[in-house]
């Protein structure tokens, strides 16, 4: 074994970006890394950032995946600005995203995809590797990772086309030697995940990781090695989660205490599709799925397994929500229970499929025909999902109304540790049941709610008519014009009720000053971080995050008219904004992007200060 060549250099976080062809292997090479990280104790907030098409041309530029995570000891809420590391196998991947790296950051490039006809996919006129400027911004290290992977499978008795399957866990080897990230459960994923099926692809991926891992370690290759400080967790235990994975262990958790069997129904679409896949291996805890033909037949399940007494639920995405949206008015009008599950995606239209947005506030909000409100609320991370799943099965099951859940891509995919609550923590809500002899009136409310009274059909006693046209409150069929009112009133009334029960907005700084941010779902992380900076700086600076997006906290208004300017960091183009200043009459400043991609720390730092 060579010598080490240097003593390691200590780093508070550091952030990572693998890139490569979407054939690459770079997200299993990204997540094993994470985790790796995650089973040190290190925080650590992903974002895996696929190409739109399905399988693009290999080599080009549409065709680049990339998995970014930032790992480390302190505050830890984004996948980072920049890359310290960028790993990258091919041109094209250089060419996407070497403006992710920091300058002066490490670049690991795979020279041995360096070849005209790869160089002529990514559109570059001469070969990059031989620019000088390269080597004076970055720090290079340039590797033939398709030869040495090879070389270190030579005796295995695979095609050459198999083993260069291997190259994403050489690359993989070199950057854990980098960044002291111990290869033992990464060996043991291969292993669990090739061992017993194929066997010889399990020694190939083996080897190659070591064999990068030894790249590192060779005394006459120059590669910096860092390590990332530890952090103190409290007691507990911890598991890595993303937004979706949180989001179906949510609607189980509510499922089981609300002592309701869950229903879903959901057609597949990009990004919700693995909270239908999540749910289909938990049949054990009374979940049903139904895969559905499509986005209007997967509600009416949803709808019907309400009416049956179950928790419906749905799951789609934004072109999803837009054809669920009459079968969400039937929801409205029947006051039905009902979660609708939206991650956001980057639309209109198909869109980009696989990146990230935050514009369908305004079709939650008001998408549908005729008054019909709902509630909406926001995630904001990948394990704030599992909450807010609960709390959305909550709320429809308290108000007998359909509730739309935000999440979006950025949290649906990413990953993050999370801290598993005990059983006792999460709220009861069992919702009392009408006792079999009890004059049943369907519409007659709550006098606190305004929600309406449920039974479950087929029991004697509480027969009723429902449907999409408007009732009178003992439920009979009704064309009067007040009673058309009154019902689209007390159904607005209900909704409304809600923000008497909710706690005022919390502000992160003091209740008035010259700037107020305002944000929603995913912006959290970005928003906090930067706010801690201008504040460390001595501005006067102040957040609020909104979970409930209809009703809105009853203090919002009075404590926008605080501050000097109000500014809301949104990835559209300035829907909460526009929901503020018509409500509240307060001039409210938009940062807005729609580039697919969340904010960045120093984007907001920089938008925020103009205000200043």
């Amino acid at each position: 074994m060579a010598e080490k060549k240097s003593k390691l250099m200590e780093k508070d976080s550091v952030v990572v970006r693998f890139a490569g062809d979407s054939g690459d292997g770079m997200q299993t090479v990204g997540e094993l890394f994470s985790d790796a990280s995650a089973l040190l104790g290190d925080a650590i907030v992903t974002f895996p950032d696929f190409p739109s098409e399905i399988r693009a041309p290999a080599g080009s530029l549409p065709g680049v995946s990339g998995f970014q995570v930032h790992f480390g000891s302190g505050h830890v809420m984004t996948p980072g600005d920049k890359a310290d590391a960028l790993i990258v196998m091919n041109p094209a991947a250089l060419k996407v995203n070497l403006r992710e790296l920091e300058p002066k950051g490490l670049l690991i490039i795979n020279t041995g995809n360096f070849t005209p006809n790869n160089l002529k996919k990514a559109a570059y006129e001469s070969n990059p590797l031989d620019d000088p400027a390269l080597d004076d911004e970055f720090r290079v290290l340039k590797v033939d990772i398709n030869a040495l992977t090879v070389e270190a499978l030579k005796d295995l008795p695979l095609k050459p086309a198999l083993k260069s399957r291997s190259q994403n866990f050489f690359a993989l080897g070199i950057v854990s030697w980098v960044y002291s990230r111990p290869l033992d459960a990464m060996l043991e994923w291969i292993e669990a995940k090739w061992r017993e099926r194929l066997p010889l692809v399990a020694d190939a991926n083996s080897f190659a990781l070591k064999a990068g891992y030894i790249v590192g370690e060779c005394k006459d290759v120059d590669i910096p090695q860092y390590t990332v400080q530890k952090r103190t967790l409290s007691d507990g235990v911890y598991r890595k989660i993303t937004g979706n994975e949180a989001t179906a262990l949510g609607l189980i958790a509510a499922s089981e205490n609300s002592w309701r069997d869950l229903v879903l129904g959901s057609y597949p679409i990009t990004p919700a599709t693995p909270i239908l896949e999540t749910l289909a291996k938990h049949r054990n805890f009374n979940v049903k799925t139904v895969q559905a033909e499509d986005e209007i037949a997967a509600i009416g399940v949803a709808i019907g397994a309400s009416f049956a007494g179950a928790l419906g639920v749905t799951t789609t995405s934004g072109p999803g929500l837009c054809l669920k949206s009459e079968a969400l008015g039937l929801a409205v009008i029947t006051e039905l229970p009902l979660v609708v599950v939206n991650v956001q995606r980057a639309g209109p239209s198909t869109g980009l499929p696989t990146k990230t947005e935050q514009a369908d506030l305004l079709q939650s909000l008001y998408g549908r025909n005729g008054e019909s409100p709902v509630i909406v609320i926001a995630a904001d991370s990948p394990a704030d999902c599992f909450d807010t799943a609960i709390e959305a099965a909550r709320l429809a099951l308290k108000y007998r109304t359909p509730v739309i859940m935000l999440s979006d891509t950025y949290l649906a995919n990413g990953s993050e540790p999370w801290k598993i609550p005990s059983v006792t923590d999460i709220p009861d809500l069992s919702v009392e049941p009408i006792k079999q002899g009890e004059e049943y009136v369907p519409y007659q409310r709550d006098p606190k709610t305004l929600a309406r009274r449920l039974a479950v059909p087929g029991r004697p006693g509480f027969e009723h008519r429902i449907g999409g046209l408007e009732k009178t409150e003992a439920g009979v069929v009704s064309y009067d014009a007040e009673n058309h009112e009154k019902m689209c009133r007390l159904r607005a009334q209900k909704v409304e009720r809600l923000a008497e029960d909710l706690p005022p907005s919390e502000v992160m700084g003091k209740s008035s000053g010259k700037v107020l941010v305002i944000g929603w779902g995913s912006t959290r992380g970005s928003i906090t971080m930067a706010v801690e900076q201008l504040q460390a700086e001595g501005h006067s600076v102040s957040y609020t995050h909104l979970r409930y997006l209809n009703p809105l906290p009853k203090n919002i208004g009075e404590l926008m008219k605080q501050f000097d300017h109000v500014v809301a960091p949104e990835l559209n183009l300035g829907q909460l904004s526009m929901v503020l200043r018509a409500k509240y009459l307060v001039d409210v400043k938009s940062i807005n992007k729609v580039k697919g991609r969340a904010f960045l720390i120093a984007e907001l730092v920089e938008e925020i200060k103009r205000y200043l």
